[in-house]
């Protein structure tokens, strides 16, 4: 008999890149832009020290990577920031120590004598926002935008405008509960200069680098901004439970695709994107454990009602038990397993895929 256990404890709070593609829509200097203002928003400082050396190889400025870095306490605060801006100097120091030569790039030129910042901010503003905009609740934060934002970063020609909302719309990216700022910014991107085929490249770009979470919150933005159709999809955060590398050796036995990140004591961490599952299959002299960690999926045995797997759901599969496990069609999943009870002549037997039809019947979670 199958035995489903909710174990409390392991209850948390909390695709693939077209390279050639996002090559031809955004240049090596904006994907490392783009990168940057992500993991500066996420908090990453170990993923931000690697994108910084990447986005130097590759071209971009010190210049600009500190103005992309400063424009951001605008958008992320200042704690966020300062420690990305740290980072950049960290990375700067060691790389100057490994006699790598990084390009210094050209500072801001400086602002006319009679420059009016609430003036120009206001007209930056209003072509972002495709139309006037006043913030009249608080007057004070309207001319905060205006004068400080659009009028004295936005002044600043070492990034030109495009490139500051491909930082800013990857860093909203980054921000849970910022949808709507994350579509008005998207919106205002492409009144700024920004393509659509950049915009479109985007969540491959940050799903690669950044993120799966960061990735699909753009994909609804673009979505609602584009038109582009989109089925949203749970996401799993891939630094608490390792992703692995692509399941290549049992990749026949699957629909979609997999990903095995073997742990220690003989567990291993089996990922599932949405809609992947494995083929019905029997283990024979061995009892099998799953144990949801991430995401939603099924588990079902042959002529039996599937059973949904959330975190924290145990499954002890019978010994000589025809079944199946796998990924909602709108959710990654994620589980461990490990075999128990193994006696002698212990074996695999994998049989026919689940059908589509087989798939489809399955209630949604």
């Amino acid at each position: 008999m199958r035995r489903i256990i909710l174990l409390a404890a392991l209850l948390f709070s909390g695709i693939s890149l077209n390279a050639r593609n996002m090559e031809n829509e955004l240049t090596p200097r904006r994907q490392g832009l783009a990168v940057i203002a992500a993991l500066e928003a996420k908090g990453d400082q170990n993923g931000l020290e690697k994108a910084i050396a990447d986005a130097l190889d590759n071209g971009l400025t010190i210049s600009e990577a500190k103005e992309a870095l400063s424009q951001l306490y605008a958008y992320t605060g200042f704690p966020r920031s300062l420690n990305a801006l740290g980072t950049l100097q960290r990375v700067l120091a060691k790389r100057a120590a490994e006699g790598i030569q990084d390009i210094p790039g050209k500072d801001a030129d400086p602002l006319p004598a009679d420059y009016d910042a609430l003036k120009q901010g206001t007209a930056v503003q209003t072509r972002l926002s495709g139309q006037p905009f006043n913030y009249s609740f608080v007057p004070a934060t309207d001319y905060y935008l205006k004068a400080h934002l659009f009028g004295d970063i936005f002044a600043r020609n070492n990034l030109d405008y495009a490139d500051r909302e491909i930082v800013t719309v990857s860093a909203i990216s980054a921000l849970p509960g910022c949808e709507p700022q994350l579509v008005a910014h998207v919106s205002g991107a492409r009144n700024m200069g920004v393509t659509d085929a950049e915009l479109r490249a985007l969540p491959a770009l940050l799903e690669e680098k950044v993120g799966l979470e960061e990735a699909e919150r753009l994909r609804g933005a673009l979505s609602t901004v584009l038109g582009d159709q989109h089925t949203p999809v749970q996401t799993v955060d891939f630094s608490i439970w390792p992703k692995g590398q692509p399941n290549t050796a049992y990749a026949q036995f699957f629909t979609g695709n997999s990903y095995l990140a073997p742990l220690d004591g003989g567990i291993a961490n089996v990922t599932f994107e949405p809609g992947c599952r494995n083929n019905w299959h029997i283990h024979h002299k061995q009892v099998q454990v799953l144990i949801c960690v991430a995401g939603r999926g099924w588990y079902q045995e042959w002529g039996k009602p599937a059973v949904q797997l959330v975190p924290g759901t145990i499954i002890e599969i019978p010994e000589g038990a025809k079944h199946w496990h796998g990924a909602a069609a709108d959710s990654w999943m994620q589980h461990l397993t490990f075999h128990k009870d193994v006696q002698e002549g212990a074996s695999n037997e994998w049989l026919e895929p689940v059908s589509d039809e087989q798939y489809q019947k399955v209630p949604t979670l």
